[in-house]
């Protein structure tokens, strides 16, 4: 047996710009998973990795490692009758459109273990917004998440400490030196993960825009092909689209409220044309990947097919009450769902059309509500947020509300307002359209492996 490497010297050799083996990678990544690494080497390796970045082998190597540091989910002996597949969104502000494709998508014959997110930073995160329903199980034991996939065909839940369990501590790490913009590292992190469930396919939403966590175009095309270039490289067929992040894609943003506008959309009360279309387009790359549809029409057909019939929604209502959610949150979620008494209208100070938004700066309102976290320990409160948003493109008179603010009490609705109020620009001019979807990565015709 060959004698270990040392930490520090893997650490030393991509300090120096080397391209590191898959043997060492490995051991590096079973450090993290069994404490033998500190968090003070986690941290270098991360930080000369932020500057040395990585090759797409060793990111292909770092992400099966980190996967293989805990269980990884198989489908295989539940002898499903259709293809267990995912979408995973880069995160935004008012981006709930997993709430909504994957029981569109299960209605449709797919079976989706959707592991998701909490927010970070200015971004919601799912898992924080499945919170708000009472009783729902966001981190169930793995028997559990079988059984609802199986049944079900959808189960979004948080990650488990089964799964990927390197990834949650070097993401811990990352998250408080300043490394959490690698594009190599985010890569891992979510691939892992979506590695770890057991996934035959992946459809990734990657933002681009002011709201976005990589807010330039050149960063989000190079998050894209990255992770279709390692997910298909570690044997999962993967897609990209990249969809704008200037302005808010629900118009709402805060728990509770998103959870109470994913209800209007399944049911049918309320689809906003934004949220619509972006759920739509990723809905249907996930059947064509899958083999669900044979082309984008057909697929967008059984989509909205789903919704119409009510599908869908059923599958969202069965989710909820077999992972400890109530059994009639579709029908009274005025009942479930927490709600404030205060609140504000956030006026337009001059007339004119909305020209543009500081997305990001939606999201820290909905964080000084209380809605997102100040530090990894804060309490969510899931009743806070803002609602009735502005779009881009449209006129507004001076005195309009920009959007509602939901607080708990008047001083902090007054300064959420102030903080909607300088987060819109408002001019003479109408501001040229702009496009929803901007482009789509699609997976390699040789996908390189490692």
């Amino acid at each position: 047996m060959g004698q270990l490497p040392l930490p520090q010297e893997i650490i030393r050799r991509k300090r120096d710009g080397a391209v590191l083996s898959r043997a060492e990678i490995d051991f590096f990544v079973r450090g993290i998973a069994d404490g033998g690494i500190g968090d003070g080497q986690i941290a270098a390796l991360a930080m000369a990795v932020y500057f040395n970045d990585m090759n797409i082998d060793e990111r292909i190597a770092l992400t099966q490692a980190m996967r293989d540091s805990g269980q990884v989910l198989d489908w295989r002996s539940l002898d499903l009758p259709g293809p267990v597949l995912d979408k995973h969104s880069t995160g935004g502000v008012g981006d709930l459109v997993s709430l909504l494709v994957g029981p569109m998508v299960a209605a449709c014959g797919g079976f989706v273990p959707m592991i998701s997110g909490r927010g970070l930073g200015h971004t919601g995160g799912t898992v924080d917004k499945l919170e708000a329903i009472p009783g729902y199980q966001v981190a169930p034991d793995l028997a559990l998440l079988r059984r609802v996939v199986r049944d079900v065909g959808v189960a979004i839940i948080g990650q488990t400490a089964q799964l990927a369990p390197a990834d949650k501590r070097l993401y811990g790490v990352r998250d408080v030196t300043a490394t959490v913009e690698s594009v190599a590292l985010i890569t891992g992190s979510i691939l892992s993960k979506k590695l770890a469930a057991g996934l035959d396919m992946l459809v990734m939403d990657v933002k681009t825009g002011s709201g976005a966590v990589m807010p330039t175009w050149d960063q989000s095309m190079a998050l894209a092909q990255s992770i279709v270039a390692v997910g298909n490289g570690a044997g999962m067929k993967t897609v990209a689209l990249l969809t704008d992040m200037n302005e808010p894609l629900a118009p709402c943003a805060g728990n509770a409220i998103e959870i109470r506008c994913a209800i209007d959309f399944l049911t049918g009360a309320a689809r906003p044309p934004r949220l619509h279309e972006v759920t739509l387009a990723l809905g249907e790359q996930m059947l064509l990947l899958g083999g669900l549809a044979s082309d984008a029409a057909q697929a967008r057909g059984k989509l909205l097919d789903g919704l119409e019939s009510g599908r869908a929604a059923e599958r969202f209502a069965r989710m909820v009450a077999a992972l400890g959610g109530p059994v009639d949150l579709m029908e009274q979620p005025g009942r479930h769902l927490a709600s404030v008494d205060t609140v504000l209208a956030a006026p337009a100070q001059r007339s004119g059309f909305v020209q543009a938004c500081d997305c990001r700066a939606l999201g820290l309102a909905v964080v000084g509500l209380g809605g997102g976290r100040r530090d990894p320990a804060a309490r969510i409160d899931g009743a806070v947020g803002l609602s009735g948003f502005v779009r881009i493109g449209d006129f507004v008179m001076a005195g309009q509300a920009l959007a509602l603010v939901h607080a708990r009490d008047a001083d902090a609705a007054q300064r959420a307002s102030e903080a909607v109020q300088a987060a819109f620009v408002i001019g003479d001019d109408a501001p040229a359209p702009r496009a929803l979807i901007h482009g789509c990565v699609p997976p390699p015709a040789d996908p390189p492996r490692a």
